[in-house]
């Protein structure tokens, strides 16, 4: 079993860098070759492991001072926290529990636009709704398991903290 309490610093953070790297590559890895387009929302959830991928790496460089690397690794858990509340908005935006952001609906047409005018702003633009599931598995969407995920890394680096802090007491 792995004593996670154990991870120096430097471990954590880079495991927090490397987790949100491999977690950016799966997004970008189903779009590019899986032909899975992301919504808004979507792209909402990646700014939140950018941000935390850059307090992994600002951990990683200040881990021999203590407040800082505590400060960073906090910084990142409120990111998957942040994250992970985007990512239930988006999965009740899935499940038509509530209506998603503007920018998850398809642009208003001005009336007064001629047909081909029309015909040529909805070919080219490229509109990808919130609100319908392109992938699931076990009746859970992508968005759903970005949820649950961003959630137990976030947990994940609270409890980390507060083991360590109770073991320098």
């Amino acid at each position: 079993m792995i004593d996670f309490t154990a991870l120096s610093p430097r471990t954590m953070s880079l495991g927090i860098a490397a987790l949100c790297v491999a977690a950016l590559g799966a997004a970008l890895a189903s779009e590019h070759w899986g032909g899975l387009l992301p919504c808004v929302l979507c792209f909402y959830q990646r700014y939140a492991y950018l941000a935390a991928l850059l307090f992994g790496a600002l951990g990683f460089l200040v881990a021999k001072r203590t407040l800082a690397h505590r400060a960073s690794v906090a910084l990142a858990g409120v990111s998957f926290l942040t994250g992970s509340g985007i990512a239930f908005f988006h999965a009740g935006v899935e499940q038509k529990w509530w209506r998603g952001t503007d920018e998850c609906h398809a642009p208003d047409i001005d009336p007064s636009l001629s047909v081909e005018e029309m015909k040529d702003l909805l070919l080219n633009q490229t509109f990808v709704p919130c609100d319908e599931i392109p992938w699931s598995i076990f009746g859970v969407s992508m968005a759903g398991w970005n949820f649950l995920a961003m959630l137990a890394f976030a947990l994940f680096c609270f409890w980390w903290l507060a083991m360590r802090r109770k073991g320098a007491s």
